[in-house]
């Protein structure tokens, strides 16, 4: 997919004032950790995520999305009148029906003219929306879009937490869940539209490529558990090869017939699953671990949040600026791969 008038005008994140610290999460589970002869510190050595964050129980998605959105709308020298689509784009939802983004549109304040809808599709969500968005304002079917994600990963953790302490698990029956006690919580929003709408320079989105392996859809799934809790289990081993292949077999195809080769990028930023996930990725590619830009250690895994809101503190850093080419190399569990090529 190739991209000529779209631009990320604005990206703004909002996080949790809340820290729970990898040793915080380790020192609830040593009743687990002393029945198993578990060493301390294994979660931060094996991951590199010292902290993640989470919202107060009881926060919504949609309050999360629409914190983001309000946010990155008052950054955006755009108007909340000018929206067109809105699309929620997260993992975690207030409920199958309606869609989160009937809920986040009216705390946020969007015309009633705008088109809504919720687009789900795992740690993938956010990058699916931005492409969709960038099609119809490509056809000139419209101008403008908010997309938005809110991930709350303090239901899946607290519940982790209580299967882990209040079942009998062996060491081989943990490791499912290991993965759930790196989700963090956090909300990003991007600012969607036609470069002629933009004031200043265009954060260009020029295109990408996606590709599936759905044959491993088993290795990493997730389901409500009850009123309020979430329930998941991954086979972390298989996932990482599995992922790392289907990975290697996109950036074959985005790099292949395009010019964008692995020199065309300044920085490359891709989904914050931990430190190994990352090493492997870069390695597999053949890529420069030194352009790679992360917030895993400090805020987890965020689902579809992760990517973009890396993105975000990229800028903030003056790790990405003006002109800079960026490569999001995203992934999620189904399998699915989406990598885009950014201008800033």
């Amino acid at each position: 997919m190739r991209f000529s008038h779209v631009c990320i005008e604005s990206l703004a994140v909002a996080l949790p004032d809340e820290v729970w610290t990898s040793a915080r999460i380790e020192e609830q589970l040593r009743p687990l950790y002393e029945r198993l002869n578990l060493p301390a510190g294994r979660l931060e050595l094996m991951t590199g995520i010292r902290e993640r964050r989470m919202w107060p129980a009881g926060t919504r998605p949609s309050d999360a999305s629409a914190a983001a959105g309000r946010a990155v709308l008052a950054k955006s020298g755009l108007r909340a009148a000018q929206v067109e689509l809105f699309i929620h784009a997260a993992v975690s939802r207030d409920m199958l029906e309606p869609a989160t983004a009937s809920f986040a549109h009216r705390k946020i304040g969007l015309p009633a003219s705008a088109q809504i809808f919720d687009v789900s599709n795992a740690c993938l969500g956010f990058l699916n929306a931005l492409t969709v968005a960038a099609g119809l304002i490509e056809s000139g079917q419209i101008r403008c879009a908010l997309v938005v994600s809110g991930e709350n990963g303090r239901p899946l953790v607290e519940q982790t937490l209580a299967t882990l302490l209040g079942s009998p698990l062996s060491r081989n029956a943990i490791k499912p869940y290991f993965a759930n006690l790196t989700i963090g919580s956090g909300a990003v929003g991007a600012v969607v539209c036609h470069r002629d709408l933009v004031t200043g320079r265009p954060h260009r989105l020029l295109g990408g490529c996606a590709r599936a392996a759905t044959q491993h859809s088993d290795l990493c799934q997730g389901d409500t558990h009850g009123a309020e809790a979430l329930a998941m289990q991954t086979d972390s081993e298989q996932l990482l090869v599995a992922g790392v292949e289907l990975a290697r077999e996109t950036w074959q195809e985005f790099t292949g017939g395009t010019g964008w080769a692995g020199e065309f990028f300044d920085r490359l930023i891709c989904h914050q699953v931990g430190r190994t996930h990352r090493r492997k990725l870069y390695e597999t590619l053949g890529l420069d671990l030194a352009r790679d830009f992360s917030t895993f250690e400090t805020l987890g895994n965020t689902g579809s949040v992760a990517l973009p809101a890396t993105l975000a503190a990229a800028v903030d850093a003056g790790a990405v600026t003006a002109g800079s080419r960026v490569g999001l190399l995203g992934i999620g569990s189904g399998l699915n791969c989406l990598m885009l090529a950014l201008e800033w």
